[in-house]
């Protein structure tokens, strides 16, 4: 494993000699655009495995994406070869269909400090609620970026991101009452403590998630790619396309439905993904929203 090889994939091409704030939102900024947030590897006989040597080859040299307990821990990684105080935290995400967060710490996240400034950086969500800048660890302050406005609140130690979007313009009204859709304009997205996580406490959940038929994971077959001007998904057959600010406080959502021929098509030229074993596309409905 090697920076160099890692920064390929990804096409950075900027400075690594000072870990400060600027190199890190470049260097991740570049990593969510090339690196899907995906679970193909559930639908198509592949098992997630937490292994950091397993995680490298597969998303560097393989040029697949991953989710959470993937892409964070490669950015971790990352990050502290390249001198930066990281630490990985464990999330509980909200789930929109039933009004709470889960009882299960299933989301990773790293903490990055820098000339004493605690940031969150999250290169593992996807779709509308992936960050594309690091976070500033402060309670209460609006942080607004390119996906919308973000926001952090602590309360007797445990903290809450939410995000405020746009408003959405949906051309294809055949889906504006798609379940994948989200209706609230504010949204919570996941809950957290400081106390810093290692990746034996995710061990359990990497198995559960890619096993149990409650898994949202299990589902759902899902990809999705940050843009310089919004995301692109892949969610069962149906791609999306959104553009941030189309017009003034309002996204774009653009939907087609595939033919099962057209997936590992689409995955390869909107993506970049060519898989080695073949795809079955889910898309239970409920639980997921973009």
């Amino acid at each position: 494993m090697n920076l160099e090889e890692y920064f390929a994939r990804t096409g950075y091409k900027g400075s690594t000699e000072k870990p400060d704030l600027e190199t890190l939102t470049d260097i991740f900024q570049h990593h969510i655009r090339a690196v899907p947030f995906e679970n193909l590897s559930i639908h198509c006989g592949e098992k997630i495995t937490l292994e950091l040597e397993h995680v490298y080859n597969k998303i560097v040299r393989k040029k697949r994406g991953g989710w959470c307990m993937e892409n964070n821990q490669l950015l971790g990684w990352v990050l502290k070869r390249l001198g930066y105080d990281t630490s990985f935290l464990g999330a509980y995400v909200f789930n929109p269909h039933q009004n709470a967060y889960a009882t299960l710490m299933t989301h990773l996240v790293v903490k990055v400090v820098i000339d004493g400034k605690a940031y969150i950086v999250d290169g593992g969500f996807g779709v509308s609620y992936q960050m594309w800048q690091p976070m500033e660890l402060v309670s209460g302050k609006e942080q607004p970026q390119a996906p919308g406005v973000f926001r952090f609140t602590e309360k007797n130690g445990v903290w809450y991101l939410e995000k405020m979007r746009r408003k959405q313009y949906i051309p294809n009204q055949s889906f504006s009452n798609s379940d994948l859709l989200e209706k609230k304009e504010c949204r919570k997205v996941y809950m957290f403590s400081l106390e810093p996580r290692t990746m034996e406490d995710f061990r359990f959940q990497c198995t559960y998630l890619q096993t149990s038929p409650d898994s949202l994971f299990t589902k759902k077959s899902i990809c999705a790619l940050q843009t310089t001007d919004g995301f692109r998904a892949l969610i069962g057959w149906t791609l999306t396309k959104t553009t941030y600010n189309y017009k003034e406080n309002m996204d774009l959502v653009e939907f087609v439905t595939l033919e099962d021929e057209e997936v590992e098509k689409t995955l390869k030229e909107k993506f970049n993904i060519t898989l080695e074993k073949k795809l079955v596309p889910i898309n239970v409905k409920g639980s997921y929203t973009i």
